[in-house]
């Protein structure tokens, strides 16, 4: 390897190393906060950078089962549970729904022209008004049908605001498989519904990966939407995560616990679905 080489890696890692710990040490702090006791994270003499005592009694309060001492006379004894799984179920509902939809459109979209060159930038720009603009109708809308405080009403939500998301990524997908690839299956006895299942979505299972996984973390971690739509039975993971900041202050360790576990199914989706993620991160996102 030659000098310049080696002075390209060098600079390369120097760059790239700080820049690294500056995104990571939040996630270091959230995750080394959520094992700390209450005298470590509570502390104003000093800075914990490491927890002196391990302990998972901010665990056991985010989860309904406190040890039963110290700042626990001003926190609530409400597991967090309920809330993970509304949060499940409203974002992965949403998501699937976002799915069904946004890929049939980007389909007609993509291969019939449908709605002509235009209407994908269209279904797009539904997403460039800012949610507290919608808020409010939306409100009234759940209400109106009966629909408000519910997982369903949310899982509708969701799945309409997202799908414009996987039209814009999945029609980029689409224009990058060959128009023969249809037409061959069609030739073979498939109809078009058949010809889309059976050779090209599982031509494109990358960027069905990186769809769902980008529509699902947005969906998780919302809570304007949440906080406004919900108001005890549906109330999700990050309307519960927020009323620690609401209760005889900021508790940052059941915070910091809370947080750290609503980090785990999003790393586990990607983790599940990472064989595809890295091609649909890099094949056809950006194909005009």
């Amino acid at each position: 390897m030659s000098a310049a080489s080696v002075l390209h890696v060098v600079g390369r890692w120097i760059v790239l190393v700080p820049l690294a710990g500056a995104f990571l040490f939040p996630v270091y702090w959230m995750v080394t906060i959520a094992f700390k006791p209450e005298g470590e994270w509570g502390s104003t003499t000093g800075v914990f950078w490491w927890p002196h005592v391990w302990t998972l009694d901010n665990f056991r309060v985010v989860l309904g089962h406190p040890p039963g001492s110290s700042f626990l006379d001003v926190t609530t004894s409400q597991s967090a549970w309920p809330s993970i799984a509304n949060s499940l179920v409203a974002a992965g509902g949403g998501t699937l729904l976002a799915l069904a939809v946004g890929v049939l459109a980007a389909y007609g979209v993509s291969r019939f022209r449908a709605g002509g060159p235009r209407l994908s930038l269209l279904i797009l720009q539904t997403r460039l008004l800012p949610a507290i603009v919608l808020v409010i109708p939306l409100f009234f809308l759940l209400f109106s049908v009966g629909l408000f405080d519910t997982r369903l009403g949310l899982i509708l939500v969701y799945g309409g605001l997202t799908f414009p998301f996987v039209v814009w990524l999945m029609r980029g997908f689409f224009l990058a498989v060959p128009r023969e690839v249809s037409e061959a299956a069609i030739v073979d006895g498939c109809t078009q519904w058949g010809a889309l299942f059976k050779a090209v979505l599982p031509l494109v299972k990358g960027g069905l990966a990186a769809s769902a996984l980008f529509v699902f973390t947005v969906n998780w971690s919302d809570l304007l939407l949440a906080l406004v739509l919900t108001e005890q039975r549906a109330t999700t993971a990050p309307v519960f995560l927020q009323e620690y900041s609401t209760k005889a202050g900021s508790l940052y360790g059941p915070q910091a616990a809370l947080a750290t576990l609503l980090v785990l199914p999003p790393l586990a989706l990607g983790i599940l679905i990472r064989r595809h993620l890295v091609r649909g991160l890099t094949f056809g996102a950006i194909k005009a």
